[in-house]
């Protein structure tokens, strides 16, 4: 892990309950290429798949060079190394990010040409499989709030915390959702703030598929609450925090500045998806995955075998959707004109192993988050987080 250059703030206490992958191992030769507005699918039944939807792959590539002299947004940068299992990366408003590492649960502050700052510990964590301490997301009005929330995982369940963030030091406030399922497996994550404020959370179905139907469960779900955690104001199903249902494993979230809401999810065996989230719309698991051209599913806008995706991450820039893949080893660039899938383009593979997060940066570039030492073949300096002006991408 790497190690802290100043005095680490005070370890966030423990938090008191306040309430109630793409499986088999698979083969990473001849690829075989995504699928975009086809109408094939596969019949997925009721089994229940508990195995890891980010099987293990190959390894690393080299780290990028770094120039000392271009301004920053016009250059590639490695802004960390040597992190441990990181998973999730969200700016604050003066450019720096945070990082948050799974397994050791702790929270990083970093800048490019910086090394991170530990900010601590978070009590309570219980890291095992795919859970332990996950996404992070800013409060829009982190200014005068000083607010960030964190996804995590205890004894009991996954929940969302409300944390604050003042002067360089962080003091747990509460827990404000509680009673996510959880597993070692299928623990979702992902937390973001849409364009309407509300804070959007990504859930699995945590190795139970019937959870993904059934509405009064929070597993298999995107929830959309109020930074108090309660329903936000014009959900579909009134009282209820969800805002669509029918997903195994949702990982990556992210709008267009239309608004429209984009999706990664993780497949069981045939396919990975991106989808456009629409609310109170059922995405399928476990009746189908893939495509199903049936009237009452919501078909993926692009679906790829699991060998050549495991998505986690995704970000929207310069009207395309960029996904991070884990088992394919990849940044896929979706371009999604008008809220349609064009032909998605597989850029950095194989270059740098897994990939499990991209975020766009205040300066334009996209950070993108390695994710090797969990289950891939670390190089020296692994985890990386990579900047990338999108010129050089494409």
């Amino acid at each position: 892990m790497v190690a802290p250059t100043a005095p680490a703030a005070a370890l966030f206490v423990a938090v008191l309950g306040l309430g109630a992958c793409s499986g088999g191992s698979g083969t990473t030769g001849s690829l075989t290429p995504p699928v975009v507005g086809t109408t094939s699918s596969s019949a997925a039944g009721s089994s229940t798949s508990t195995g890891p939807d980010e099987a293990t792959t190959s390894g690393s590539g080299p780290a990028t060079s770094r120039s000392t002299t271009a301004p920053a947004s016009t250059r590639r940068s490695t802004v960390a190394r040597d992190l441990d299992v990181p998973w999730s990366t969200a700016f604050l408003p003066d450019g720096s990010a945070l990082v948050t590492l799974r397994e050791q649960a702790r929270l990083l502050q970093v800048r490019d040409g910086r090394t991170p700052v530990d900010l601590g510990r978070v009590g309570g964590v219980v890291p095992d499989g795919e859970g332990g301490l996950l996404g992070v997301a800013v409060s829009p009005g982190f200014t005068s709030d000083h607010t960030v929330f964190l996804y995590t995982t205890t004894a009991q369940d996954n929940r969302v915390l409300r944390v604050t963030f003042q002067d360089g030091r962080t003091t747990l406030q509460r827990a404000i959702l509680t009673g996510i399922p959880r597993a070692r497996n299928h623990d979702g994550g992902r937390l973001a703030f849409g364009p309407d404020g509300y804070l959007y959370v990504t859930t699995g179905d945590a190795g139970l598929t019937e959870r993904a139907q059934d509405r009064s469960s929070l597993g298999g779900k995107i929830l959309r609450i109020t930074r108090d955690g309660r329903p936000a104001p014009g959900n579909p199903f009134p009282g209820s925090p969800v805002w669509s249902y029918g997903h195994r494993n949702v990982q990556g979230i992210a709008w267009a500045p239309d608004g429209t809401m984009y999706a990664s999810e993780f497949g069981q065996n045939t396919w990975d998806e991106l989808n456009r989230i629409q609310p109170g719309r059922n995405y399928g698991w476990p009746v189908v995955e893939g495509r199903a051209g049936r009237r009452e599913y919501v078909d993926p806008l692009v679906q790829w075998p699991t060998s050549e995706a495991s998505p986690s991450g995704i970000a929207y820039a310069d009207g395309a959707v960029w996904m991070a893949a884990l088992r394919g080893e990849s940044l896929w660039r979706v371009p999604v004109p008008g809220g349609r899938a064009g032909t998605p383009e597989r850029l950095l593979h194989g270059r740098y192993g897994r990939l499990r997060d991209a975020v766009l940066a205040p300066d334009g570039r996209l950070w993108v988050l390695t994710n090797n030492t969990a289950r891939g073949t670390p190089a020296a300096d692994d985890d990386k987080l990579l900047a990338f002006p999108l010129r050089d991408l494409t």
